[in-house]
């Protein structure tokens, strides 16, 4: 599962029925699905683990 940082907001549909929402700016450890069409919608790049 890769780490991203979200650059704008962003709703993830996980299922039809589950809608998961980032706000910008956050960082966190998402599936690999979702990090990719994120990336792809321009709302998200690739980051390194948090430290800390």
């Amino acid at each position: 599962m890769p780490w991203v940082r979200f650059l704008a907001d962003y709703d993830w549909r996980a299922t039809p029925a589950v809608t998961i929402a980032y706000k910008a700016d956050t960082v966190a450890n998402v599936t690999t699905p979702c990090a990719a069409a994120a990336r792809a919608a321009g709302k998200a790049e690739a980051c390194q683990r948090p430290k800390g």
